[in-house]
């Protein structure tokens, strides 16, 4: 992934983070029970906290600073399946559609280790 698309899609995947758990906080409280809007706002939370770290990493990718590829595929599919996966989840999807979320949140993980490796590599 390139920097200025991981900049595109983390500022795409931040304003709809943003919106969600705007959407939570005040559509959704008459419709959901605390449980379910506990994991829409950690969901929103992860997904705005990580995309902004796309942001950053496009932003350093752009600039030449060394290889960001994987950190940044990693980083996006980690967001689009932790937080994803709860929100339809939430919105009526199948149950078994739960096994996406811990595999997002590996990513997630996976890509700030590979974040660290690299500047270990290469400091």
């Amino acid at each position: 992934m390139k920097g200025e698309r991981a900049i595109a899609l983390g500022a795409l995947l931040l304003a709809t983070g943003i919106c969600v758990g705007a959407l939570g906080a005040h559509a959704l409280r008459a419709l959901l029970d605390a449980q379910q809007l506990d994991a829409l706002h950690t969901a929103a939370y992860y997904q705005i906290f990580n995309s902004l770290g796309l942001m950053l990493l496009g932003g350093w990718a752009r600039a030449g600073r060394m290889d960001l590829a994987w950190p940044l595929r990693l980083l996006a599919l980690g967001v689009v399946l932790f937080s994803g996966s709860i929100y339809l989840m939430l919105a009526g999807a199948p149950r078994p559609l739960g096994i996406l979320t811990p595999v997002g949140g590996v990513l997630l993980i996976g890509a700030w280790l590979a974040l660290a490796w690299r500047y270990f590599r290469n400091p």
